[in-house]
């Protein structure tokens, strides 16, 4: 079996022979721990949090070389160090975490060494799989926590004792094994062990060939194929790059062929997979921690999130529509899709387990219970047909797969337990939040921008779990302080942090899918910058349209709300691609823009306004292109 067996992580070693058999057992042994203890197996939280950042940590010195010039087909004898040091130091505060609740949290010298080290091995494997960026971010917070004495008077603080801040990080749930590492080790693990048993039967063909036989005829249809597809693929993805490599490859090449320039199809398919991420049950999962942070129901987040993904993929759906149109872009011939009943009736048994996992949600089970009823529902229902049965190997692949992926999204809860616990310690939080309230000179429109753009830089070039937490814990105090819902405030900054990644210059998602599109990566950030522009009103929508989030939820004003906020996002989508059925004139395009403008407002008496100008100006412009094309 050593012969066949090998793995390859992206930007990580490529390991054989029996290296890479006795790594895939570790990884899948790892996978079977966490479905134990996330299942039948008692462990205290906060030892499950430091066993499972220290097993994966550990699998990460191995898989990521300490620079280029490292070794890259085997991990070097620091590797393997640091590896040991890693388990060593999770098995160590099991071993030592009763002594330390009995003592009130009086530790020995040997417990801060263990500290310490800890500390050390996570800024490390935060530099190897995090890059730089974050890594400083979490070092400086944990700098602040003792240097806040020597800090200037609005940012100063008494400062706290090394010991007192080892203790605080590395052996309480209120640092590195809080409330972040804990949605890792359960709801998040879990769902990326999911997620690679989909993998295993071909999961993502088929939503390929599912939202093909549901768009691809229509006019632009590859670049409708892409949304529909990113949003199928977000429902489990956490992450828009990967979304856009396993769509883009497919719906990239579609648009080229169709006629699309190569930096639209990439900006198409960097819109759509950043949308994935907006995406329930799983939200590149913001949704588990989300729910932690607010302590809320995870049911009541995936209610509200549906409501705000169908608003933006619907304008999306509306930018590229008038996009195909303004260039007269067909959609691909019948002939050359599937057909949709084949699809469904060969595999469309594979929606079943997320059906079953969204289900479990809504009658208010909790998200480790979906997710382990769907990992046992996929392996039931695969096996229907012989094209997506798993074998045993598929098995133990997709076990050894789900650990190995989420080693960077635990290193991410892990280095982010850093600021959330120095802001927790130092309150640097309300800080930034009274400065924010302070410049905003207390008028929430200011402050709503202020917090955009706080939002949008420090989301830049970050994962959507770590471009949540920074978000969340820094931006969203100042809308709280103003009375903003906290829902409303956390969906507002989640939001403009996850659109970062496409908002120039630092847009990860654009440029992955310039280099599938082989085209300059500027043009494509640009390009969905504008594809992305009439999204960027959605957010505000949920701090004075918050009945879109379900919050004071009636059926009479939800649907007016979400009627009239379409409406909207359709005019300005309208506005920014200047056609409709026939290209648009200036004032017409001002006057589509003003009533986008009226029908965000909360006012009813403004939306009425709105609907109603809306309808005049519609009505004008049938009339007119009627006329011109009697002409």
């Amino acid at each position: 079996m050593g012969s066949i067996v090998k793995i390859k992580v992206q930007k990580s070693r490529s390991f054989h022979g029996k290296l890479a058999l006795w790594f895939a057992i570790f990884a899948a042994v790892v996978s079977l721990g966490h479905i134990w203890f996330n299942s039948y197996g008692l462990i205290v939280i906060v030892k499950k949090n430091a066993l499972h950042l220290a097993l994966l940590m550990g699998m990460g010195f191995l898989m990521r070389p300490f620079n280029d010039r490292s070794r890259q087909d085997a991990p070097s004898w620091v590797d393997w160090l640091l590896c040991i040091l890693s388990i060593g130091a999770g098995v160590y505060f099991v071993a030592i975490y009763g002594r330390l609740v009995e003592s009130a949290f009086r530790p020995i010298t040997g417990d801060y060494v263990y500290g310490l080290i800890f500390m050390g091995l996570l800024i490390e494997a935060s530099r190897r799989f995090v890059g730089n960026v974050i890594t400083i971010l979490a070092v400086a917070f944990l700098a602040y926590t003792y240097l806040g004495p020597y800090f200037p008077d609005v940012l100063a603080h008494q400062g706290f004792t090394i010991k007192r801040i080892i203790t605080r990080m590395t052996m309480t749930d209120e640092g590195i094994l809080g409330v972040a590492t804990m949605v890792s080790s359960s709801y998040i693990f879990m769902f990326i062990l999911f997620s690679s048993f989909l993998t295993k039967t071909k999961a993502s063909e088929f939503f390929n060939d599912l939202a093909s036989a549901i768009a691809g005829s229509r006019r632009g249809g590859p670049a409708k194929v892409a949304i529909f597809a990113s949003a199928l693929t977000g429902t489990i993805s956490g992450s828009s790059q990967a979304n856009v490599v396993t769509t883009g490859s497919f719906t990239i090449p579609l648009m080229k062929d169709i006629g699309y320039k190569p930096y639209f199809a990439g900006a198409v398919e960097a819109v759509a997979s950043t949308g994935g991420i907006l995406m329930p049950p799983i939200m590149g999962a913001a949704a588990f921690i989300m729910c932690s942070f607010l302590g809320m129901p995870y049911k009541t987040i995936m209610y509200a999130a549906f409501p705000a993904a169908f608003l933006y993929y619907f304008t999306i759906y509306v930018m590229i529509d008038l996009g195909a149109l303004k260039w007269g872009l067909l959609g691909l011939p019948r002939e050359q899709l599937p057909s949709l009943k084949r699809v469904l009736l060969e595999r469309g048994h594979m929606l079943i387990p997320l059906i079953l996992i969204i289900f479990i949600l809504l009658i208010g089970f909790s998200p480790l219970m979906a997710a382990f009823f769907g990992i046992i529902s996929l392996l039931v229902v695969s096996s229907f047909r012989k094209s997506t049965r798993m074998s045993l190997k598929e098995v133990f692949e997709a076990l050894s797969e789900g650990a190995i992926n989420a080693v960077e999204i635990a290193t991410i809860c892990g280095i982010v337990g850093f600021i959330i616990g120095a802001v927790g310690m130092t309150g640097i939080g309300q800080v930034i939040g009274q400065n924010i309230v302070s410049l905003s000179g207390n008028h929430l429109p200011l402050a709503l921008i202020l917090c955009m753009v706080t939002a949008i830089i420090l989301g830049m070039g970050l994962p959507g779990p770590a471009c949540y937490m920074i978000t969340v814990t820094i931006a969203a105090p100042a809308l709280i302080m103003m009375g903003v819902d906290k829902l409303s405030s956390h969906f507002f900054v989640f939001y403009f942090g996850t659109l970062s990644a496409v908002i120039p210059p630092v847009a990860l998602t654009s440029y992955t899918a310039a280099a599938i599109a082989r085209c300059s990566p500027t043009r494509v950030a640009l390009t969905g910058l504008m594809l992305a522009s009439a999204g960027l009103l959605l957010p505000y929508m949920f701090v004075y349209n918050s009945e879109i989030l379900l919050i004071n939820f009636t059926w009479k004003v939800f649907i007016f709300s979400i009627v009239s906020l379409a409406i909207g996002l359709y005019c300005s989508s309208v506005a920014i691609m200047g056609v409709l059925r026939i290209p648009l004139h200036m004032i017409e395009r001002i006057l589509f823009m003003g009533t986008a403008v009226l029908l965000i407002s909360p006012l009813v008496t403004t939306r009425v306004t709105g609907i109603s100008l809306f309808i005049v100006m519609l009505a004008f412009h049938i009339v007119k292109s009627r006329r011109r094309v009697e002409q």
